[in-house]
């Protein structure tokens, strides 16, 4: 009996300890099991956990997946010839025919994940594991969401005709138990910067954004932020955002607040005719840095302490075509860079269209801070 009594009470043990480990933690409490209804994959951010954002500008909505990939893992070397073709070949179609939108790197296994949209409007979501394409499966997982306020309207359009809403959400990260969003509302100024607290309440915070651009030499509220970062200057945190044509702004966060026109203080113009792409933040020897991916120009870096110790705006125009003015950049031996990503505190990820013609993604290495 008494043995039989030990057994048992082994057995409850044992049950009541696999019943704590599936137990949720506080981030995922509300998080439902099911398919999401995700129409387009604009923009990729990991949080913590392994939960990966997903800005989805077609839906007006973020979601945040449970990737289940919480294993610690190092960072190793990526090399991929022919990105493009590769992912093709295991999503059963051709290069032509798929378009990659988004890296973003998980930050506790250094698993790289990307999401493609195939042109017949499917977006799709894949990882790197040991330079080898997987998908990730998007049905009956685990995920939250949370549908953007004042989104700017599915069928506005720009001068030009060109439709607005895929600038729904034109940028997203995690920082300090929020998730960050930059984009377009249908406010009167619709530059936006959103504000949301994970786990998701329905809670969001906006502001609305005001900048100088140097190279149209006038204040604009309409352009959205094309990628920004948060780091601290100064010992605040503050938003370092690009802008299309090319100013940098910097956002003090303690000034992004609920319902606040706020205006930044641009402390460059890296070249007008470009748009930015990436912006990521790095770290070598107690130095950071911030390093931008663009269209028309060659991958920048630089100095945070620069950006710190420049204490002027730029309020005057800068009229001469493809100029610069401000803050100092290095253009590094980067071009046609169309994706960026961060690895680790000192190593990144690029997708580079090469001079063959070949779209490559592996990692360069640290040397180039």
């Amino acid at each position: 009996m008494k043995k039989f009594l030990l057994v048992c009470g082994a057995l409850f043990i044992s049950a009541w300890g696999m019943g704590a480990d599936k137990s949720p933690s506080p981030l995922k409490a509300n998080f439902i099991e099911g398919s999401p209804t995700i129409k387009s994959m604009n923009a990729l951010a990991f949080g913590p956990e392994g939960v990966l954002f997903v800005g989805d500008s077609r839906n007006a909505r973020i979601f945040a997946i449970d990737t289940q990939d919480e294993q610690a893992g190092e960072a190793t070397e990526i090399k991929i010839q022919q990105f493009d073709k590769v992912v093709a070949d295991v999503l059963g179609t051709t290069a032509d025919k798929i378009a990659i939108q988004d890296i973003a790197v998980n930050p506790i296994s250094k698993v790289i994940y990307f999401s493609v949209h195939h042109n017949d409007g499917t977006p799709l979501l894949l990882k790197v594991v040991d330079n080898e394409i997987k998908t990730v499966p998007l049905e009956n997982i685990k995920f939250s969401e949370v549908r953007l306020n004042d989104p700017v309207a599915e069928d506005a359009k720009d001068r030009r005709g060109r439709e607005l809403r895929i600038w729904a959400v034109s940028d997203l990260s995690y920082h300090n138990g929020s998730v960050l969003v930059s984009g377009l509302s249908n406010q009167e100024f619709s530059s936006t910067f959103r504000s949301i607290p994970f786990p998701f309440t329905g809670k969001q915070e906006h502001s609305s954004l005001e900048v100088y651009h140097a190279a149209h030499g006038q204040f604009e509220t309409f352009a959205p932020i094309k990628a920004f970062t948060a780091t601290e200057v100064n010992n605040e945190p503050h938003l370092i955002a690009s802008y299309t044509c090319t100013p940098l702004v910097v956002f003090p966060m303690n000034q992004l607040k609920p319902g606040e026109h706020v205006k930044g203080r641009t402390v460059a113009e890296l070249g007008n005719w470009n748009t930015p792409l990436d912006i990521i933040t790095l770290e070598k020897e107690g130095r950071q840095y911030i390093l931008i991916a663009n269209s028309n120009r060659a991958l920048m870096k630089i100095k945070v302490s620069d950006i710190a110790s420049f204490r002027d705006a730029l309020t005057t125009p800068v009229k001469e075509r493809a100029a610069t003015a401000g803050v100092d950049f290095i253009a590094l031996p980067f071009v046609n860079v169309q994706q960026l990503a961060k690895l680790d505190d000192s190593q990144f990820v690029v997708l580079q269209r090469k001079a063959s013609g070949s779209l490559d993604l592996f990692t360069p290495g640290n040397r180039w801070l």
